[in-house]
């Protein structure tokens, strides 16, 4: 039985760019301590040949893609797709963006196991066009992958109205348990323990930014809102009205990736606010349960399923702003939906338990016949 896994999908690690970057590096890092051999093929910016190296043992094949955006990630998928159909091992897929390549890995008859993420084509953010092709790539996906695995029961239930249940697999993602932080590691962005809250996602509709920042604006307050993300206010309209709404204890650090730093303005936040409206198991939500953070989060059964008695739930401005003005300084409140938060999370969300799943997962496809095309040049 081969316990080689060859990982697609995903820029690369060790992860700087999304949560499918972080469980890569994790599931990386778990399986080679159990004897697999694994291989992640990564993006780079720039031009010339494909290189490999390696990084804590995990071998490294790396494509320089000179062009930017959406249009480099579908060349990127394209050339990792033909260029991995040379290994005999199992394959992991880490979302559906560009599932239409898995059919190149069907006809090699590679076996393909794809996290297939959440619902993209119902994203605000995208055009008609953009939609149409997440739309199709799901459909690719249910149809060219061997194996499923949702990330929440209700995209579980969703993609059994594609494909037979007994091709999918629920499996949450994870996150670390923060039990301790440095507390000077806040002290640069303004704000002191326990009287601010934070925001941490991409600012687009779907994600509440404009809710959440009105709301939080309505009136002076003694407590600061964190705003965390990339925003570019000359270009995009929904970045500029975010701002415009925000009053002055509302701070835009920018977007933040060092993990002590970020587990920091979690772990000393008095709220985490998830205005996720859209998705499966978000993985930043996840994050703020392991940190042991109380949570406001927006009402829909996606946050309710993750967060459970851990969080406020809101549903626009106006219930928002009341919970504002009331329970948010409530500190019994607050204590209790953090106990909650740890709790949730210890009992579900924590790594070993969901990597075992996963392992368990790749070894059971993975004794089903590849062709091998070592010495093939496809790239």
């Amino acid at each position: 039985m081969s316990k080689d896994l060859v990982v697609l999908g995903i820029r690369g690690i060790p992860a700087n760019h999304g949560g499918f970057e972080t469980f890569a590096q994790y599931l990386s890092e778990y399986l080679l301590k159990r004897d697999w051999k694994v291989t992640v093929y990564c993006q780079v910016d720039g031009s010339g040949k494909i290189y490999e190296d390696e990084w804590r043992g995990v071998k490294r094949i790396n494509i320089p893609v000179s062009t930017s955006g959406a249009l480099g990630t579908v060349i990127f998928d394209l050339k990792a797709t033909l260029h991995s159909l040379r290994h005999s091992a199992t394959y992991l897929t880490l979302g559906y963006n560009t599932a239409i390549f898995c059919l190149f890995l069907r006809l090699f008859r590679k076996v393909n196991v794809i996290n297939m993420d959440g619902i993209e084509w119902k994203r605000q953010k995208w055009g008609y066009v953009a939609k149409l092709w997440f739309w199709m790539n799901e459909r690719f996906g249910c149809w060219f992958g061997n194996h499923l695995i949702a990330d929440h029961p209700c995209i579980e239930d969703h993609l059994a109205t594609r494909v037979g249940r007994k091709k999918i697999t629920m499996i949450p993602y994870g996150a670390a348990e923060v039990t301790e932080a440095d507390e000077s590691l806040i002290e640069k962005y303004g704000v002191v323990k326990n009287k601010y809250s934070i925001i941490i996602a991409r600012p687009e509709p779907e994600n509440s930014f404009l809710e959440i920042v009105s709301a939080f604006s309505k009136t002076k307050r003694d407590h600061k809102l964190l705003v965390l993300g990339k925003f570019l206010p000359d270009s995009n309209p929904y970045h500029k009205a975010v701002i415009d709404a925000a009053s002055d204890d509302v701070v835009f650090p920018g977007a933040i990736y060092d993990f002590a730093v970020v587990s920091a303005l979690r772990f000393f936040s008095r709220f985490y606010i998830h205005g996720h409206q859209v998705g499966g198991t978000n993985p930043s939500l996840v994050e703020a349960m392991g940190a042991g953070c109380a949570i406001i989060a927006h009402d829909n059964k996606f946050n309710r399923w993750v967060a459970g008695d851990a969080a406020h739930y809101f549903s626009g401005i106006d219930d928002l702003s009341d919970f504002f003005e009331n329970g948010y300084m409530d500190d019994d409140f607050v204590l209790d939906k953090r106990t909650c938060s740890k709790g949730k999370f210890v009992e579900e969300f924590q790594w070993d338990g969901i990597l075992s799943q996963y392992e368990n997962i790749l070894l059971k496809h993975s004794g089903s016949e590849s062709i091998d095309v070592e010495k093939a040049d496809l790239v």
